[in-house]
């Protein structure tokens, strides 16, 4: 398959989805899952790190920051690290189990960053256990969001490549 063709395709797909966060959408459903595991997917391991995080970061310019985001970019870092593993296993059933590892990763970090960063929760056991279990209705939201835009994004992929002919 053409490089050029894949890269080009790629970013214009990730790129769709980081605008795609910008619109209403519900709490925790966004496409940020699925553009690091496509970016992992089909680009080359330096722009599956570089175009995922830009995106994430111009979308962020608009969104706002806060305390907790260095654990959301570490975790963007390692799910695009997971889509590279996904390469060469393009398939249904790897391509969700890595969207349902990635939710579940994300989860994870986030949330000991909002125990660790936020004063919400005593720095203890029992506060890092309340603040997973008040997150656990968030996790079902970016499951299900995750999954939504993992299909979503890597059939537009697969599509375009189909139909976009191969540049000279």
């Amino acid at each position: 398959m053409n490089h050029k063709k894949t890269v080009s395709v790629s970013v214009s797909v990730i790129l769709m989805g980081a605008v795609a966060r910008l619109l209403p959408h519900p709490a925790n459903v966004t496409p940020l899952t699925a553009i690091a595991l496509l970016g992992g997917a089909y680009l080359t391991p330096a722009l599956a790190l570089t175009v995922p995080l830009g995106a994430l970061f111009l979308s962020d310019l608009f969104l706002g920051f806060h305390g907790t985001m260095p654990f959301v970019y570490v975790s963007f870092i390692l799910v695009s690290a997971l889509g590279l593993f996904l390469k060469k296993r393009r398939n249904a059933q790897m391509v969700a189990a890595a969207c349902l590892g990635s939710s579940l990763l994300f989860f994870i970090l986030t949330n000991f960053g909002v125990w660790m960063t936020s004063g919400l929760y005593a720095h203890n056991a029992s506060g890092l256990i309340n603040c997973y279990m008040a997150a656990l209705p968030f996790l079902r939201n970016s499951a299900l969001g995750d999954l939504f835009f993992t299909a979503a994004l890597f059939s537009i992929e697969t599509a375009a490549l189909k139909l976009i002919p191969a540049a000279a």
